[in-house]
């Protein structure tokens, strides 16, 4: 026996492409120029210290910082953000990285506008229109970095050819023959979760709190629609899609899939909680701990989504994946 034939070669550590890195980066540079920009262009019309933080309900003024500090702080914090972000780089949540960076860099940039000229910082008010402005901009930038992600090509799978072993499941397909998989999957401690807070965010509404409702409405509602999936395979590869509302949707192309198992996975011990996850070299939809639909990306890296029946979804991506490659 030839002992470099026995031998398992070791799978490289891909990273995310520069251009990926780059363009998930970029928002949160933006918005870390806007505090220093602002201060700059308006600094006779600005007091010192600035009005930055407002009583819940009346957005009355009841927190005070230096410019200089805000300054810092307003840099500081989306380039964390934008570290953390970049570190996990996904072409498939360029949109996310362009959501957090838009309402940030919005949010920064109108504190200092409810500043401008005021002879008191305590007489300054932040009306609650803010936050819909920041949403409605973060949204817009979401929209920006989704087409921006078409700006970064998927892995090709099929440059070295399909990695798939010996001992993956298959199906029995004919040359001819059609298949397809679905199944439909629910997390119950997601939908818990996302019930609790919009009603948290009701009861505060009308306990005068208003602010707190559209924040808990913008954790909310992505939990509930990712509480319940339905999970599909079919010649175009893999889709995984609320059975909620038409999104979040995550395709991966049969092109960029290199291989599929089937194999249990820990919520938080792998993933760190449960719902869309990112880290590095794998990301998944995670709605409990166990059996999951694992597949190998052509860069690298790996999608993972817990559902049942794993393995009939895995051997189905196998046999189409070698069938393309032999086309």
């Amino acid at each position: 026996m030839n002992p470099a034939a026995s031998r398992t070669p070791s799978r490289p550590q891909h990273r995310a492409p520069l251009r990926l890195r780059v363009l998930t980066a970029l928002p949160f540079v933006l918005a870390a120029a806007v505090p220093p920009l602002l201060l700059a262009l308006w600094s006779d019309r600005l007091p010192d210290p600035l009005a930055t933080h407002f009583a819940s309900g009346t957005g009355a003024a009841d927190g005070f910082t230096g410019r200089t500090a805000f300054a810092a702080v307003g840099a500081a914090l989306p380039l964390g953000l934008g570290a953390a972000w970049t570190a996990l780089a996904h072409r498939s949540a360029l949109w996310g990285a362009w959501l957090t960076a838009g309402l940030l860099g919005t949010l920064l940039s109108l504190l200092v506008r409810d500043n401008l000229d005021a002879a008191d910082p305590a007489a300054v008010r932040s009306p609650l229109s803010n936050l819909a402005l920041a949403l409605a901009a973060g949204a817009v930038l979401a929209l920006a970095g989704h087409a921006l992600s078409r700006l970064v090509p998927p892995g090709d799978a099929t440059a070295d050819g399909p990695d798939i072993g010996p001992d993956a499941p298959r199906l029995d397909l004919g040359a001819g023959e059609l298949a397809g998989w679905s199944r439909a999957t629910a997390s119950g401690p997601l939908t818990a979760l996302g019930l609790l807070l919009a009603a948290a965010g009701a009861v505060a509404a009308l306990l005068g709190a208003w602010p707190l409702l559209p924040v808990a409405l913008a954790v909310a509602v992505p939990g509930l629609a990712l509480a319940r999936v339905r999970v599909g395979v079919d010649r175009r590869g893999l889709t995984v899609r609320s059975t909620l509302t038409p999104r979040p949707r995550v395709h991966v192309p049969l092109a960029d899939i290199a291989g599929a198992d089937a194999r249990d996975v820990g919520a938080l011990r792998e993933f760190g909680g449960w719902g869309y996850r990112l880290r590095a070299h794998r990301s998944g939809v995670i709605l409990r701990s166990g059996e999951a639909l694992v597949v190998r990306r052509g860069d690298g890296r790996e999608f993972a989504v817990t559902v049942p029946d794993a393995r009939t979804a895995a051997a189905l991506l196998n046999t189409l994946v070698e069938r393309r490659g032999r086309l």
